[in-house]
């Protein structure tokens, strides 16, 4: 592998800071995620990408025994998810999804959620998912549809845009990421040799109490926003947080607002 080459674009700060952005998110979509990509007690499963531990701990109260294996390129997350651990079950490890520190064929289910549209060789990610996974195995991923579906971060980069050239840049690379357009998961998954492949659109609901609870994410250090709105000078910053919170407002009091959010799936299994 090249030591050189980022394996994520995407930028860590701290466990508490991905709990803003992402983590609350993430609690909620493992619940139609796990629905679609099935578990069953005493297997072991490896949960690849598990940021601050959202899909392992859901995963965890599912099984009846077993063993979940939870790693995350950022050693930041995983020390804020093993902090919170209390399952023997459990072990959570900083590891690299293109380069995994398994042997072929060692787990009986393989899930990876949110993740793969920050990997800049995703094929590479996949075909590791593959490896790990022993015959007859599932393997199933979850991604944003980030272009058509994710409202609350459609609404700060269409903003970003209108404002900044550089923002209109960043907008075009977040709606692009790989793996985000329609099929493009199940084709990942038959390059990859799986058979039985499914695919799904899943959706929640992101719901925030005030526009400061929205917003407090782009002011944070996590995130690809959060990156973006760094590069600012302090009038900038205030130029777009007050023409996000016109967006959030539409012409209301502040309060509480609720915005879908639509993610793509996929699963296959292992031949043999």
């Amino acid at each position: 592998m090249d030591a050189m080459k980022p394996t994520s674009t995407f930028v860590a700060g701290s466990g508490d800071g991905y709990e803003q952005v992402m983590g609350r998110w993430s609690r909620r979509l493992a619940t139609p995620f796990l629905d679609f990509a099935g578990v069953a007690d005493a297997e072991r499963v490896l949960d690849a990408g598990c940021g601050t531990g959202s899909l392992t701990f859901s995963l965890a109260g599912r099984m009846d025994g077993g063993w979940i294996d939870a790693v995350d390129l950022s050693e930041i997350y995983v020390g804020h998810a093993a902090e919170r651990n209390a399952d023997p079950r459990i072990s959570f490890a900083a590891a690299d999804i293109c380069a995994l520190p398994y042997d072929a064929a060692t787990f009986d289910r393989v899930l990876s959620m949110l993740v793969l549209h920050f990997v800049p060789e995703p094929q590479r990610a996949v075909n590791e998912l593959r490896r790990v996974a022993r015959p007859g195995a599932t393997v199933a991923a979850t991604v944003w549809d980030v272009r058509g579906g994710f409202v609350a971060n459609r609404m700060f980069y269409d903003t970003a845009a209108a404002v900044d050239a550089e923002g209109a840049r960043r907008r075009a690379r977040n709606f692009t990421r790989p793996m985000t357009r329609p099929g493009e998961l199940a084709s990942s998954w038959r390059e990859a040799g799986f058979i039985d492949i499914r695919e799904a659109s899943l959706m929640i609901r992101m719901e925030f109490s005030c526009f400061d609870d929205y917003w407090a994410p782009y002011s944070g250090k996590d995130g690809p926003g959060a990156e973006y709105m760094a590069t600012l000078d302090d009038a900038a910053r205030q130029r777009i947080g007050t023409l996000v919170r016109d967006a959030y407002l539409d012409g209301e009091a502040d309060g509480p607002r609720s915005y879908a959010a639509v993610a793509w799936a996929v699963s296959g299994r292992v031949p043999g």
